[in-house]
């Protein structure tokens, strides 16, 4: 939880400074001038006991003042809300033992502010052109929008590649289930696929609020890429993990996600992660599902019915082998929905099948 914390700030720190943002602009007239700058984002007291001097501001925040005041040689202190430009000209002070990895004077004056006060700290090289941000032990650099599209691209281009194989894997796993013929090892190789595009997403993700409204495009192909892949994930693990008591669905995900890239190309890691004991001979054990993925696709059954349903019979097999008159038992179901589900499972059933076998 603290590091989805912590990736969603980050996103909304990205976002701040994305094209089409007055900050943003400011930054850009800045480069083209060839100048440097120190921008501190936050006028708070743990800020304030680093400054020493500089001129009170205390003017509306703009791409065209901001650029102004920059001008001068001292760094540049913000409001936290980006509305009002405080100070200009001051003189940083941060503690000298504060550890920093930078060279450049300017860079290691702002990594060591943003240290000590876990504020937002923006620095541009006045040589290099190069924009970084700083915030408590986070930096990262801002590079051109061109070269931001070109490696969003080639994410996209990878996730879709990774979408097919996942499509592959998903519907032999579905003509397996049908089959009753399948084994732990198609399970986790569909949920390995399934994780591997949501990394790669979030990656994308990244692009996108460097981006801002220049990532629309690629904003829309990725949404058309990941639709229903993380609600296929989440029902496959509902139908196969190890049920233990106070272990949840999202539970076993988060352990899921929590792996390395390097664990999560081994299968075992992965069985391990929704329950199992890892063994590498387990991996052709023969398992059963208990219909949550199976049943949600078909139309117009609520999530609630699904679970009783799930609840009343165990597994998906048993579920294909009730009578319409069994199915009417369960609360909620009735005779329309009982022979909607026949209909709807049988159907899923042939689709499957053809679609592995044509």
């Amino acid at each position: 939880m603290e590091k989805q914390r912590k990736d969603r700030d980050r996103l909304a720190l990205l976002r701040g400074i994305a094209p089409g943002t007055e900050l943003r602009e400011a930054l850009g007239r800045i480069i083209a001038s060839h100048l440097g700058a120190l921008i501190v984002v936050g006028d708070s007291e743990e800020v304030l006991a680093v400054v020493n001097g500089g001129v009170n501001i205390d003017c509306e925040f703009s791409a065209a003042s901001l650029y102004q005041v920059a001008k001068m040689d001292g760094a540049v202190i913000v409001d936290e809300s980006l509305s009002r430009i405080r100070l200009a000209n001051v003189h940083l002070v941060p503690e000298p033992s504060i550890p920093t990895s930078e060279s450049g004077t300017r860079h290691r004056t702002a990594e060591r502010v943003a240290r000590q006060t876990g504020k937002l700290v923006i620095a541009v090289s006045e040589r290099m052109e190069r924009v970084t941000m700083y915030k408590g032990d986070w930096s990262h650099v801002i590079v051109p929008v061109r070269v931001l599209i070109s490696k969003a691209n080639q994410a996209l281009q990878t996730l879709e590649k990774y979408k097919s194989r996942l499509d592959q894997v998903t519907a032999t796993l579905s003509a397996l289930e049908f089959e009753d013929l399948v084994t732990l090892q198609d399970v986790v190789s569909v949920l390995q696929r399934a994780e591997m595009m949501q990394r790669i997403a979030d990656e994308i993700q990244v692009y996108l609020a460097e981006l801002g409204r220049e990532g629309r495009l690629i904003e829309l192909q990725l949404e058309e890429l990941m639709t229903g892949v993380e609600r296929e994930k989440r029902n496959i693990i509902r139908d196969y993990m190890v049920e233990e008591r106070g272990k949840t669905a999202e539970a076993a995900e988060r352990s899921l996600a929590s792996l390395s890239d390097e664990d999560l190309l081994q299968l075992t890691n992965i069985a391990q992660a929704i329950g199992y004991s890892g063994a590498h001979d387990e991996l052709d054990r023969t398992m059963s599902p208990r219909g949550y993925r199976m049943l949600e696709r078909i139309p117009r059954l609520p999530t609630s019915v699904v679970e009783k349903l799930v609840k009343s019979f165990g597994n998906m097999h048993s579920i294909m082998q009730a009578s319409e008159k069994m199915l009417e038992g369960v609360e909620g179901v009735g005779k329309a929905r009982a022979r909607a589900i026949k209909e709807g499972l049988r159907r899923i059933a042939e689709a499957s099948l053809v679609e592995r076998y044509v």
